[in-house]
């Protein structure tokens, strides 16, 4: 278990420093593109249709885009690919390692429904690659000719795999599988669009040939739902921290909500870009989370809440004396904070979505409760309970033993 954690933590890791690196380029070459200007007539001359001047780190920039290409190829021509292609691959494997060997624990909520787990992760598998199956269907048919009709499309297809997903797997499972759609989506644009297209045309220019226009038109479309795709990319791979937004009742409206919202920040910063400022983008933008806050913070209904508490209990009669000893210390020590109504003067909410009221789902997280009491001993939270070393060693004996 705690070889695990060590596996999820380094992928993890190299998982943040790929994406910060295809975000950054992403975002660059957007912000490139962009801001770049008619050129002088000597530039023009020379097959220039934009340029630009910057400064940075002590030195002045002079960045030029052809239109056709240049006169001859260059030496080392630099390529923007394995940025894309890393951050998928990690974050696909942090899939496996994080919901898919935990989906026990991770992505099934028996509340939710009950699959076994080799029917969450299959289920999981045909999301993200049968939505991307669709996304790049619809990329080749008739309907990327109409870039409205084909957002209209895309936000649709985005909006049931959201609904479709918190049918199915835990509040967090929910959120991070359509992250992983949105993220192959991403990634394949750059791979089965983006590069093969920029292939064509290099090996144009190269051989003296004529670049067919629909290369560049296609490549620039995927790039813009790219660009467009990020922010709210960015907010699911952070989500699991918040439970308040993936553990609402409504929860795939609020993960619809928070993605329209970042899309539409994005948007600011794309017309910024060519020197079109609209404030009121940000100020509706802002004032749509300060609604979405608002909203997510009412509580719900009494009923509501005190639903969890009222469903049927497992039989206490079968628990043996060392089940019994575990489940009256993590009553004691646990669940103040993880539980449907948490009553703990920070935490309203179950931390990650893991509660611990009812004897199965002390079974369901008893690998994660062994690991965070016993092992690494940071739960509980600050040890705010006073759970003793003895106490941990209860509930270390009863997870080996079993």
């Amino acid at each position: 278990m705690e070889g695990l954690d060590w596996l999820s933590l380094f992928v993890r890791w190299f998982h943040v420093i790929a994406g910060v690196a295809w975000i950054g380029a992403s975002f660059y070459f957007i912000w490139l593109d962009n801001s770049l200007r008619t050129p002088p007539e000597w530039k023009q001359e020379k097959g220039i249709k934009g340029d630009l001047w910057a400064i940075h780190g002590g030195g002045f920039y002079e960045v030029a885009k052809y239109a056709y290409g240049p006169e001859s190829m260059p030496a080392t021509l630099h390529w923007f690919k394995w940025e894309a292609y890393t951050t998928w691959l990690s974050g696909f494997a942090l899939l496996i390692i994080v919901y898919y060997f935990g989906a026990s624990a991770y992505l099934i909520d028996p509340s939710v429904n009950a699959l076994s787990s080799q029917t969450a992760i299959l289920s999981g598998l045909g999301i993200i690659f049968g939505g991307l199956a669709l996304y790049e269907l619809a990329c080749r048919s008739p309907l990327a000719k109409s870039p409205k009709l084909f957002a209209l499309f895309l936000i649709m297809m985005i909006c049931f795999a959201s609904w479709l997903t918190t049918q199915l797997f835990s509040g967090r499972g929910a959120y991070i599988h359509v992250g992983a759609l949105v993220g192959t989506i991403m990634v394949a644009n750059v791979f089965l669009n983006i590069m093969p297209n920029q292939r064509k045309m290099v090996a144009a220019v190269a051989a003296k040939g004529e670049i067919d226009p629909a290369w560049g038109a296609s490549a620039k479309l995927r790039s813009v739902h790219n660009n467009y795709l990020t922010l709210p990319l960015l907010f699911i791979m952070i989500s699991n921290h918040y439970p308040m937004t993936y553990q609402h009742p409504q929860n795939w409206l609020v993960l619809i909500a928070i993605m329209a919202l970042s899309a539409w920040i994005r948007h600011f910063f794309n017309l910024k870009h060519q020197d079109i400022k609209k404030p009121s983008i940000l100020v509706s933008g802002a004032a749509g989370m300060l609604l979405l806050a608002i909203w997510v913070s009412v509580p719900v209904s009494q009923q509501e809440s005190t639903a969890a508490a009222s469903a049927p209990q497992n039989d206490q009669t079968a628990l043996s004396a060392d089940d019994k000893a575990v489940q009256t210390l993590i009553t004691t020590h646990c669940t103040s904070c993880h539980a449907a109504s948490p009553t703990d003067d920070i935490f309203k909410v179950a931390p990650l979505g893991v509660k611990f009221d009812s004897w199965q789902d002390i079974k369901r997280y008893a690998p994660q409760i062994y690991q965070r009491s016993a092992v690494s001993k940071d739960m509980p939270f600050m040890n705010k309970t006073g759970m003793t070393d003895e106490e941990r060693q209860v509930i270390a004996k009863w997870f080996k033993e079993q």
